[in-house]
């Protein structure tokens, strides 16, 4: 028998048509915030307008950062009426919070049965309040908001209460209100953090940081940036447009005030300062989360734009999620064909279609560990399958430090073959083979993949018609400096702070039509973000489009 029944996460009222997708959606990199409407590419929504619909959805996916896409569409009456998920869900929740929190823009989030979830799907509009979901004749009930009592410290509630500030106070309150709709009973120490909501994905990211900041907040616990949107010391030079380089400056200067250190990259596991096995922290920006969690066995969840600042300041964290060793478990086993002589390529193809066979929970992938990944190969593949997935994290048998003995009892059971590989190097590569730039670096390039760069190059110097540009973090190109050099001397751009995903014109070159990159995560963000046509090779590609400014669309030699 069908089960109707609904659970308001944040209240509300509203209505508008129903605009349902069986497939999780990342609004950053899949939402256009000026627009509304969906812009990836390999989304069914693509081309949608979202704007004043009641967007149904599994769950969201991909960059934190879509909680702040989320509030800029919500301050400028762009977003939706109302979220409804299948499952849980954190960034759009999130975004939604600080919408109604501290602007005042309510904006309902519930989540209903899957039985309801299907029946809503075949309805045309619908109508919410805080006691129903109404449509097209069909009355689902709606539960009010969890009200879960935490059980909080003394020192808990001296930050509530204001002993330690405005900001302190504020940002403990929203992550408490998360807890609550988590469905935790208690808070968790925290050791470092990681801030992704310096990206400038909008005005809302600076207008929520500098408010912040002027509120006199100052983190407590050791905090890394990631990424900004511009070179921070040479935006200028480089032609970026002041409308943009000056608030993406400021959103970045807005956090270190606040006390983070301003390591500006998204592989903060490449630095100095990189968690160990078992210690919880608490990071935002999907890659980088999935990598802690996966290859270096710390415990964080995938925490959105905004409440990764409210833990920074609180040093407290919703225990819940993955800080629990019932979460981390496998609740899907993916039996993948490993090809003969695999290449770099290998690992964001198999992290992208890993994240497709397990879109909303952790998979334990077996069948890797005789092709012997590197730190390199295993970066790649965590940022292609948080492309895809929702969940923080995943097991490689023989590989990753928590494999063994993983998987839950009533895990089931999924492949990857060959064919799979070739469909998804295929969808990647509809496209011309000239190529007028090179985009290496998504998430930043580690020394290793700078000094495999340089080597493959031998020193010979770029096409002329050819844009080769590398990001990296400000730590990693300080250890490279006889590797830039010979890079710089083949012609290639070596650029801090800012990343693909965040790159803008005239830093991006302007005329480019065709790229190709190594990236998974930048094969499937890179069209709706640059609007040009992206292809994906192994480095061998890359190079020979730096040199020749053409790669013809080929399967790589482990797939012919």
């Amino acid at each position: 028998m069908a089960t109707l029944s609904a659970r308001s996460i944040l209240a509300g009222t509203a209505s508008g048509p129903i605009i349902a997708a069986g497939e999780a959606l990342s609004f950053w990199g899949g939402v256009d915030p000026a627009t509304g409407r969906v812009i990836d590419v390999h989304h069914p929504l693509h081309g949608v307008p979202i704007t004043g619909g009641i967007l149904m959805m599994p769950s969201s996916r991909g960059s934190c950062t879509g909680s702040g896409v989320l509030l800029d569409m919500a301050l400028t009456g762009r977003a939706p009426a109302a979220l409804v998920f299948s499952e849980a869900e954190d960034v759009l929740t999130l975004g939604a919070l600080i919408a109604a929190e501290m602007f005042d823009r309510p904006l309902p989030v519930l989540r209903v049965s899957h039985d309801a979830y299907d029946a809503l799907c075949r309805a045309k509009t619908a109508t919410i309040s805080n006691t129903a979901i109404e449509a097209d004749g069909l009355v689902i009930p709606v539960s009010p908001p969890a009200t879960s009592a935490l059980d909080l410290t003394e020192n808990d509630r001296a930050m509530l209460d204001g002993r330690d500030g405005v900001a302190v106070q504020l940002a403990l309150r929203i992550t408490a209100a998360m807890a609550a709709q988590q469905g935790a009973t208690k808070l968790i120490d925290v050791v470092q953090g990681h801030i992704d909501g310096c990206i400038y994905a909008s005005p809302a990211n600076l207008t929520f940081a500098e408010k912040m900041a002027d509120m006199a907040a100052k983190v407590c616990v050791p905090t890394t940036m990631n990424a900004i949107s511009v070179d921070r010391a040479n935006w200028e030079k480089q032609g970026v447009p002041r409308d943009f380089g000056d608030p993406a400056a400021r959103l970045a200067d807005a956090y270190v005030r606040m006390g983070c250190r301003p390591t500006f990259t998204c592989s903060p596991y490449l630095l100095d300062s990189a968690p160990k096995t078992g210690e919880a922290i608490a990071w935002a920006e999907s890659n980088a989360v999935i990598f802690a969690n996966t290859v270096l066995g710390a415990r964080t969840a995938k925490h959105p734009d905004f409440l990764d600042l409210c833990i920074a300041l609180t040093g407290r964290a919703p225990l819940s999620g993955v800080y629990l060793d019932a979460h981390r478990k496998a609740r899907r086993v993916i039996d993948i064909e490993l090809p003969d002589n695999v290449d770099d390529a290998f690992w964001p193809i198999v992290g992208y279609l890993a994240g497709r066979a397990a879109p909303d929970r952790i998979p334990l992938l077996r069948g890797l560990a005789a092709a012997k990944p590197s730190q390199d190969d295993l970066k790649a593949l965590c940022a292609a399958f948080g492309t895809t997935s929702a969940a923080p994290m995943l097991h490689i048998e023989g590989v990753t430090p928590e494999a063994d003995g993983i998987a839950a009892d009533d895990a089931d059971h999924a492949t990857i073959t060959r064919n799979d590989m070739i469909d998804v190097w295929t969808m990647f590569n509809d496209g011309p083979a000239e190529v007028e730039l090179v985009a290496i670096g998504s998430p930043h390039a580690s020394a290793s993949e700078c000094r495999a760069l340089a080597d493959a190059l031998g020193g010979r110097k770029r096409h002329k018609d050819v844009t080769v540009i590398v990001t990296a973090g400000r730590d990693i190109m300080a250890e490279s400096g006889d590797v830039l050099t010979r890079l710089r001397e083949s012609g290639v751009q070596v650029l801090p702070d800012l990343c693909w995903c965040s790159i803008s014109e005239p830093v991006f070159p302007t005329k480019t039509r065709t790229l190709i990159t190594n990236s998974g995560k930048y094969a499937h963000y890179g069209p709706g973000l640059s609007g040009r046509t992206v292809r994906f090779g192994n480095l061998a590609d890359c190079i020979e489009a730096t040199l020749t400014g053409r790669v013809p669309p080929r399967l790589p030699a482990w797939l012919a």
